[in-house]
């Protein structure tokens, strides 16, 4: 397979950062954002001088009550005078952070980019789905008076029924992954559970229910990403991005059919096509797909191609996503295990790539043989999605 693009620089990663996620955490938003950039700094071996430009991910506004996020975060980032960009594409924001940040040294503009995801969702009162209340078309949807819950459920359901799927195998997503979260040192909903308990959690809007659902969380995570010729000079084991993707379908959702993610397929394409990967089921060593839902890990690792249409269940009953399994997906804990600060959640998806491909996962570590993993995020209205691919040096 040909690579669809040309850029002048080769990109890695050289160094990762999280905070822990937690709710209602005493930090400001602008306090987790330095935490997380410094502790990715530190772990590059750089400080905040040999930042070149900075891209700052966050979703909504009203979550912190500040309008401008972007330049107010950029305050705890230490980016003063300093090049700046705000990235938001909803729960895709995460990874698209990186994925600018990427193009910033790709372009050859930069040397040194520091990508930092920043969420802090509890302080949204009375509760942050109520943001989400006026994100609808005021004449179509707003009527029906819906929230994101409420929408997930039907494209749970949907998917549920085209595919015949139980109820008790998505739940294993749930146990699979709040159990791998017990050895994440940031996770907020880490615990052992089993699949009664999921089925015994409140319905919130069937099919959903509350074990079903990630938490709402504050946090935030960074890396650092340099240039070939600076991340030689710093480590011997570079993390580079081989491949990108990013794709957004219609925010009329009622027009599309929700049993399958086809705007994943052509980012997942994209970013396949550029990292040479013909075959991610066998070429990946594992993937952090997006699980804000336990649904949505199956949803999504068949858009990704890694299992056939409403086949995923099947793979995660057999144990192959498990961590020592042939394709282990969130070995993290994911979004369901470690929490969900919207933007900061797709970004350490990708500080789990630096992670897992330098060997520094501890108990999380999978086998790598091949070399490559795959981060990936999701969000607006179920219509957006961003990729990313990197390779162990």
């Amino acid at each position: 397979m040909k690579t669809n693009i040309n850029f002048r620089n080769r990109v890695a990663i050289i160094g990762a950062g999280m905070t822990i996620f937690r709710r209602k955490l005493k930090d400001t938003p602008q306090e987790l954002t330095y935490q997380a950039t410094k502790m990715a700094l530190e772990s590059a071996g750089m400080n905040f001088k040999d930042v070149e430009a900075y891209v700052i991910g966050s979703a909504p506004d009203a979550f912190d009550g500040v309008h401008m996020k972007g330049e107010y975060l950029s305050d705890g980032a230490l980016a003063h005078l300093k090049p700046v960009k705000r990235v938001f594409v909803g729960g895709a924001t995460g990874v698209f952070t990186a994925i600018s940040a990427w193009w910033h040294v790709a372009s050859g503009m930069f040397d040194v980019v520091v990508a930092v995801a920043e969420e802090k969702m509890s302080s949204a009162k009375p509760h942050p789905q109520a943001v989400f209340l006026h994100i609808w078309d005021p004449i179509t949807e707003k009527p029906l008076n819906p929230n994101l819950i409420w929408i997930f459920a039907m494209e749970m359901h949907r998917y549920m029924h085209k595919y015949n799927i139980k109820k008790e195998d998505i739940a294993l997503v749930s146990v699979k992954n709040k159990k791998n979260a017990l050895d994440h040192p940031s996770a907020s909903a880490a615990g052992k559970y089993t699949v009664e308990d999921v089925l015994n959690s409140e319905v919130l809007v069937y099919p959903v229910q509350r074990l079903d659902i990630s938490p709402v969380t504050d946090g935030a995570a960074a890396i650092v990403l340099a240039s070939e010729k600076v991340a030689r000079r710093y480590t011997d084991s570079p993390v580079w991005i081989e491949g990108v993707g990013w794709n957004l379908d219609s925010t009329h959702w009622t027009s599309r059919e929700l049993a399958y993610p086809l705007y994943l397929e052509y980012a997942g394409n994209m970013a396949y096509k550029m990292a040479n990967i013909d075959n991610p089921r066998k070429q990946l060593d594992f993937a952090e797909v997006y699980d804000p839902f336990n649904y949505k890990e199956l949803h999504h690792m068949e858009g990704l191609k890694l299992a056939d249409k409403g086949k995923a269940p099947e793979m995660v009953r057999e144990g192959i996503t498990q961590r020592d399994g042939d394709l282990p997906i969130c070995p993290s804990g994911g979004l369901l295990g470690v929490g969900n600060p919207i933007a900061a959640a797709g970004m350490m998806k990708v500080c789990e790539l630096y992670w897992q491909l330098t060997y520094q996962a501890d108990k999380r570590q999978v086998r790598i043989k091949n070399g490559y993993g795959l981060a990936q995020a999701w969000g607006d209205l179920m219509q957006v999605s961003t990729v990313i691919i990197t390779r162990g040096g």
